[in-house]
């Protein structure tokens, strides 16, 4: 590795560190909730306590309650696992196509 890379390295390196610094020493007093969250406090809000879900999600329905939030998150991380997986699939497809097309070219 070059001197000017492992410049470049040290350098992203502290960039990130300071991005995961600094949410976690500015948080004093915040307060973490999700857009489903906000929405319901906001239908409560305008409607007041007269308002009736349309439906009840299937998972509410199938486990007699809510999902737990360890599950909630484990469903979504695996959600993007899977759409990231699929798109650097992609990625590496059209990558090794061009690159193939260039070996080609040469011949």
């Amino acid at each position: 590795m070059s001197e000017s890379n492992k410049k470049l390295v040290i350098v992203l390196l502290i960039i990130v560190a300071v991005m995961i610094a600094v949410p976690l020493i500015m948080r004093a007093g915040a307060e973490f909730g999700g857009s489903d969250d906000a929405g319901g406090e906001m239908i409560s809000e305008v409607q007041g306590t007269e308002y009736e879900p349309w439906f009840t999600p299937l998972a509410e329905m199938i486990l007699n309650g809510e999902i737990p939030g360890e599950i909630e998150s484990l469903i979504f991380c695996l959600q993007t696992g899977i759409g990231v997986g699929v798109l650097f699939f992609f990625f590496g497809r059209f990558y090794e196509r061009k690159k193939l097309g260039k070996e080609d070219q040469e011949i």
